[in-house]
């Protein structure tokens, strides 16, 4: 279902845009790297996390860590991640596929600076098997992301 509402949102959106599926898991940012054949960094990782009563979503790059500080002022309270369930009954994708595309409800999606370090990232797409190649700028085009700088950068 929910690679399939992602294939629905790249169809009314972006049709030019085509979703790669893997035969191996890209369910984490190693594996995903390894999957594409691109460096970790590269992986675009959707965050879904609860500050207060509302709902967001932070795409990052795969190397990339949140700075708690940046984080509280950026968003004026402590964030949390959102349990497993949690996770799939808001975004209606399963961690590991988790995307900013084809959400079960609208929700505020921001991306971090982090991605604009490269041409062109590799976000999940509903799925622990897919992924769109997307350059950063499109991506927050097409779901209306603010950019915000919630991160510390690691090495790769």
């Amino acid at each position: 279902m929910s690679l399939e509402s992602v294939r629905a949102f790249f169809a009314e959106k972006a049709p030019e845009i085509s979703l790669i599926e893997s035969s191996v898991s890209s369910a984490t940012v190693v594996l995903a790297a390894e999957a594409y054949g691109v460096e970790p960094a590269r992986i675009a990782k959707t965050l879904s996390l609860r500050v207060g009563d509302r709902v967001v979503l932070i795409v990052t790059s795969g190397t990339s860590r949140m700075d708690n500080k940046k984080l509280k002022a950026q968003f004026g309270g402590k964030p949390k991640m959102l349990g497993l369930d949690e996770v799939a009954e808001i975004t209606g994708h399963e961690v590991g596929g988790v995307c900013p595309f084809g959400l079960k409800s609208p929700l505020p999606i921001y991306c971090d600076v982090s991605l604009k370090a490269f041409d062109v990232v590799l976000p999940a797409a509903g799925s622990t098997h897919s992924a769109v190649r997307i350059t950063p700028d499109r991506m927050a085009q097409l779901t209306s992301a603010e950019w915000i700088d919630v991160c510390e950068i690691r090495p790769s």
